[in-house]
This record gives structure tokens, sequence and C-alpha cells, in this order.
């Protein structure tokens, strides 16, 4: 049951992904700390190489992170505080009511909302916060922007699963049954070269689809376009990400 058939997207290019993702601002963690009802266990569900599990050890004693691909876990940083197991998000084979907080970055949109939210609901403790987020398109200047949305929506837009409208929506179409708490606004930020965009666009779904299906790389359609609208390769530019959260309690504080 815990390796339950599942949309693996990026098992293939796991080391790529690890490498040109980028990392979430401490400031959502303290803040998701701050709302559980205790800082002893956290779940990070979909954990892919760990990157939200990184940010989850430093608030709690102990963190369990899942993911259903074994490629993902080979590239997860390890931490004295956290575990890593290979299972499915919608069967952690958690014991009930055993984590204080609940996180699932940048992957509910591929997830069986059905069998989800049964699971959350058993593992999170009375009083216990579940909180799922995705961020928008890496925006920088908009020149480059309008490049990107244009790879977006036009070079890889066919390429996309159906899945990818929620991420389009900003998971506000997501069901969501627990209590729902409105949180502050975040960004992800960053200073990346012209090579570390390039990566970026290469790791998306619809980009490896896109070379699946194609048998060339997309990115190579607007790479000197790109290039052009950076203008010097070397120099870093700042990078930002807004965030979208989804953030609920289940039950009621013992």
């Amino acid at each position: 049951m815990g390796r339950m058939s599942f949309k693996d997207r990026f098992s293939d290019h796991a080391e790529l992904y690890a490498r040109h993702r980028p990392g979430y601002p401490e400031e959502l963690f303290a803040y998701l700390a701050s709302l559980a009802p205790r800082c002893r266990r956290a779940a990070d569900l979909a954990t892919g190489n760990g990157q939200a599990a990184l940010g989850l050890a430093r608030h709690f004693g102990e963190v369990v992170a899942v993911d259903a691909s074994a490629a993902q876990l080979a590239h997860a940083r390890p931490h004295p505080h956290i575990t890593y197991r290979q299972t499915a998000a919608e069967a952690t084979g958690l014991p009930d009511a055993w984590a204080d907080l609940i996180t699932i970055a940048q992957a509910l949109h591929w997830m069986h909302f059905d069998r989800l939210w049964p699971e959350v609901e058993r593992v999170l403790a009375p009083g216990g916060v579940i909180a799922a987020w995705m961020y928008d398109l890496a925006r920088t200047d908009p020149e480059v922007d309008r490049i990107v949305d244009r790879f977006y929506r036009e070079v890889v837009g066919p390429c996309w699963d159906p899945e990818r409208r929620f991420v389009d929506e900003g998971y506000r179409t997501v069901p969501f049954p627990f209590r729902e708490i409105i949180p502050p606004a975040f960004e992800l930020t960053g200073t990346w070269g012209l090579k570390d965009l390039l990566g970026y666009l290469s790791t998306w779904s619809a980009s490896r689809h896109y070379l699946a299906r194609k048998g060339e790389d997309p990115v190579d359609e607007i790479r000197q376009e790109l290039a052009a609208a950076w203008r010097d390769p070397e120099t870093p530019r700042p990078v930002r990400w807004p965030l979208h959260l989804r953030v609920g309690r289940v039950g009621h504080l013992g």
C-alpha cells in the first residue's frame, strides 16, 4: 500500500532537480512552527530531495520525510533530526495522531485528494496543522520574464499534465477540508546566473515531457533569446518566486 501508483515526473532527473530547484525561506518554517500545537514531530510528504524537511528540522525534534521516488530520496541531504522513507504521501505508515505539523511542498497537485486528506487527518495530532504550498514562475525583470512566460505557455504549454491547473490557480481550487488559516505573504528569493535559470527550466515536468516526445531539449528554443535578454551570462540577478499557501488545522487542542 505504501507504494501505490503515482505520477513519477522527477525520478529520471533527480540530480538535476536537486541542483536547480530553489530553497524555501526560513521565515516560512518559523511561521509554521509557531502555529503547531507543539514542536515535537513533523512530517513532510512528497519530500523529493528533502528541501522542506531540512527547514522543518530546525524547529522540530523529529521529522519524517516520505517520498515514493527512490531516485529523489537518493539525493536527500542527511540530518540527525530527519528520517527519510520511501512511501506514498497517501499511505505514510505513521502512527495515529503522530504529527504536530504536516507539510507538502510543491507537490499537492500530484496527489489523490480522496486518499490524502483522510491520511493527513489520521496522522495529525489534535490541533495539528497541515500546510501545502506552491510557487509561481521565477521573476527577474520584465524582458526575461516575458521569455519565461512564453516558454511556459507556448513552447512547453501543451506538455503540462492536467494537474498543473491547480498550480496555475494558486491551489485556490484544491479541496481543503480543514479549518483554514490565512497566512502572511511569503516568497522564495535567490541570486542566479543565466545557467541557473536554464537549468531550472529544464527540470519542469513539461520540459521532460517535451524532450521525451520530440527528442529535443525545449530550452534550446529560447536559449539564445534568453541569453540576449540576460546580457552578461555570468552576471547574477535577483530572482523571486511568490509562494501560495493553504494552511489549516484539524481537531482541537488537547
